[in-house]
């Protein structure tokens, strides 16, 4: 049965598709019709014919395509820069159970299929397309429910679906965020009651043991996505000299040194905030001795040049650098000089890790950009391996974007 989500917003406004207002025979209501075919589930403005004059903001639509033939349904919100996200390709009527669905099959494959709280308490539960529930991102950590949200039909319906998340997660507490950007495109209006009273979380990976600030981090409050790479990284520790450059909070350092055994970690990082939490995650671990160092990435790294200093295992996770076609030039600069100089800093015969979680550079450009970075360095890179985000970051085929995060390990020669 269709739940009634209060009072709806109007989607129409300058710029909206063309309204119909007379019914069109044997269409189920409301409805839109897209003039391209995709199975992309992200579909923009431009891609969308006529709509029908019933449908307003958070609807379930009804998709047809140019032929008049069902294609599937989706959320619908005239006034965003993303007004259609599919949830269903098909024929079959789409209503609110199918999200409930949705959102068990994507609690079965961490749960079930991977068996992840066996060996973690921080996974994403939910990982928009990936888990055909475009705009929403879940978080697991520890207890608390990080939650982020890109979609007002989403963000609706968040009071339905956080009591059942939380049953079926045995979660205590939620916290919803939204960015300030999301909430102006999509016309949300922020419900402060979505959130529980909560700002930090505390849990464990592989052993180690974390802290997530919800008010001073970036995006769910911890990265997720890095858990399998983190625990790589640390196997590779055992007795080396270590460097950790963009540490943030401290993941792959106390890897190195509480897991992996390393003679000696350095992890850099300019965000002062990152550093502060890094240290209050190494005293979580038995006080780990990790020589946290707040400075600039580039100046470190070049001082260390200058120097002659070099490590037997360096990191490289940098923040995105790359926001849309327009900075690609830009960010891609910015990549090339950060990997040229980390590269310089490993032994001969060292290994170096490097990562990107932009997702407008795909893994082609990113591998062919780190080894022109090492080549110009005088370098020459043996590739170990090429791995990305974890299981429970799943990428759809019809979205092959979302594989936003890439990873190289390579011996340094």
């Amino acid at each position: 049965m269709k739940k009634d989500f209060g009072k709806k917003e109007s989607v129409w406004g300058r710029g909206a598709p063309k309204r119909v207002k007379a019914k069109v025979e044997g269409r189920r209501s409301p409805w839109v019709e897209i003039k391209t075919f995709t199975f992309h589930p992200t579909i923009y403005k431009s891609m969308i014919g006529r709509v029908s004059e019933d449908a307003v903001a958070g609807d379930i639509v009804t998709v047809y395509d140019r032929k008049g033939e069902v294609f599937g349904a989706g959320l619908y919100n005239g006034k965003a820069r993303v007004p259609l996200r599919m949830y269903q390709h098909g024929g079959d009527a789409f209503d609110e159970g199918d999200f409930y669905a949705l959102i068990d099959r994507a609690i079965a494959l961490r749960r079930e299929t991977f068996s992840l709280d066996a060996t973690t308490q921080a996974y994403r539960v939910i990982h928009s397309d990936g888990d055909g529930l475009s705009g929403l991102i879940v978080d697991r950590l520890g207890d608390v429910l990080s939650i982020q949200v890109h979609s007002f039909g989403v963000y609706q319906r968040l009071s339905e679906w956080i009591p059942y998340l939380k049953e079926r997660l045995e979660a205590k507490e939620v916290v919803v965020e939204v960015d300030e950007k999301i909430v102006d495109l999509e016309g949300i209006r922020i419900d402060a009651s979505l959130s529980d009273d909560i700002r930090f979380a505390k849990f464990e990976e592989h052993g180690i043991r974390y802290e997530a600030d919800f008010r001073d981090g970036h995006k769910t409050g911890f990265f997720c996505d890095q858990r399998d790479n983190r625990r790589r990284f640390g196997e590779l520790a055992r007795g080396k000299d270590v460097l950790d450059v963009c540490c943030y909070t401290g993941g792959f350092a106390l890897s190195a040194m509480v897991s992996g055994g390393a003679s000696e970690v350095t992890a850099v990082d300019l965000d002062e905030k990152a550093i502060a939490q890094a240290k209050r995650n190494a005293n979580l671990n038995g006080q780990a001795r990790v020589n946290w160092t707040h400075c600039d990435a580039f100046s470190f790294m070049r001082q260390m040049q200058r120097n002659g200093k070099r490590w037997d295992l360096v990191n490289l996770d940098p923040p995105k650098l790359i926001f849309s076609k327009d900075q690609e030039a830009e960010g891609m600069k910015k990549y090339e000089d950060l990997n040229q100089l980390a590269s310089t800093l490993v032994k001969p015969g060292g290994i170096f890790a490097t990562y990107s979680c932009s997702g407008q550079l795909s893994a082609e450009a990113f591998e062919s950009m780190v080894i022109r970075s090492a080549h110009r360095a005088g370098r020459r890179l043996q590739i170990l391996d090429r791995t990305g985000a974890g299981v429970d970051h799943p990428v759809m085929s019809n979205c092959p974007e979302s594989r936003y995060l890439k990873a190289i390990w390579s011996v340094v020669w």
